[in-house]
């Protein structure tokens, strides 16, 4: 059914369908009984799916990427499709509108997203009341924090950590993003020099803090492995919990999409099925550099329940989905789960 309740929506702009989606999502807490159903019929509860990661209690492993829910909007309606945490964001200090549109085009071919939205959301302010305001209890949620697009990267520590502040005692664990190619100069802050002004600010600030929050960063799939080394070493210093693998790639490699449709389209970071491969290697080289020692988060190019085990396998103790959410359809999070837990039975069986 959703197949065919595809192409009707893909005959549409994706950024409109992406607005329309939120929207209708968050009128159905105003239709009695709605949310009981969608529970009923998204979420897969069963005790072998929990996971204790980063010291918290995830019902399921199978959590929704930042870049879904920027504003803190639709979180619990989530939850209800079956999502084990659902990370929103990414926010900026102050409102801002992102990049000209046009700015998110599909590439069905290739079951992949280009997107260039610039960090578009309504501000920490804004976000912040949406989460004290709705926010339902043993729900995780995850803060993806980036800088506005003005900032230059000299002022950027200070901006991210006004940004957590604002949101520290609201979320459950935080992602520092620094790898998003939509946003001019943003990468030079994966450089082991910036990257330690950054995550040593931040750790400061948590430090002094009354409750212990998980930070992460989010990190590029276009990185050399020499590159993820530096990275590590970084973290490991400071004392940052984890890393999410990865972001949207400005890699156009192996496209099965025309040549003259990806210069129509121009730049942007592109998701799915073509970083599949890319995220599943960094997986697996973060997870034998650290010893299986550093949490990861699995993220881009989980299109099939083999996508998700896969990455788990590799050493990712979460993954998170997007791309893969748009062209699946909203049952993908309960088909991940269910696979699991299969593979589980499985296993025990033999």
């Amino acid at each position: 059914m959703y197949k065919f309740f595809r192409l009707i929506l893909f005959m549409f702009n994706p950024e409109r369908i992406h607005n329309l989606t939120v929207k209708l999502l968050k009128l159905t807490k105003y239709i009695p009984f709605f949310n009981s159903l969608l529970r009923l019929n998204y979420a897969v509860k069963s005790p072998l799916l929990e996971r204790k990661v980063l010291g918290l209690k995830f019902k399921n492993p199978v959590g929704i990427a930042a870049g879904f829910d920027k504003n803190a909007e639709v979180y619990n309606e989530l939850s209800d499709l079956g999502f084990g945490f659902v990370e929103i964001g990414t926010v900026t200090r102050k409102p801002q509108k992102g990049n000209a549109k046009p700015r998110l085009f599909r590439l069905f071919k290739d079951k992949a997203l280009v997107n260039r939205m610039g960090f578009n959301n309504d501000g920490v302010d804004k976000v912040f009341e949406n989460i004290r305001k709705k926010r339902r209890q043993r729900l995780i949620i995850g803060g993806n924090i980036g800088k506005n697009t003005d900032i230059d990267n000299e002022n950027a520590p200070i901006e991210y950590e006004k940004t957590l502040a604002r949101l520290y005692n609201y979320a459950d664990y935080f992602v520092i993003n620094i790898s998003c190619p939509n946003v001019e100069n943003l990468q030079s802050l994966q450089t082991a020099e910036s990257l330690e002004k950054l995550l040593g600010q931040l750790a400061e600030f948590r430090r002094y803090r009354d409750i212990y929050k998980p930070m992460l960063i989010k990190i590029s799939p276009d990185l050399s492995f020499e590159q993820i080394d530096e990275i590590i070493n970084v973290i490991r210093t400071i004392g940052i919990d984890g890393i999410v693998a990865t972001n949207t790639t400005t890699s156009r490699n192996d496209l099965k999409t025309s040549a003259k449709e990806i210069q129509r389209i121009g730049n942007g970071g592109l998701s799915g099925s073509p970083l599949t491969k890319r995220s599943l290697e960094i997986i697996s080289y973060i997870n034998k550099k650290t010893d299986g020692d550093l949490p990861i988060i699995g993220a881009g190019g989980i299109m099939t329940e083999d996508d998700a085990i896969n990455m788990l396998n590799a050493g990712a103790r979460l993954v998170q989905i997007y791309t893969g959410f748009i062209y699946n359809g909203p049952k993908f999070a309960k088909r991940i789960n269910k696979r699991i837990l299969k593979e589980y039975h499985a296993s025990a069986q033999e």
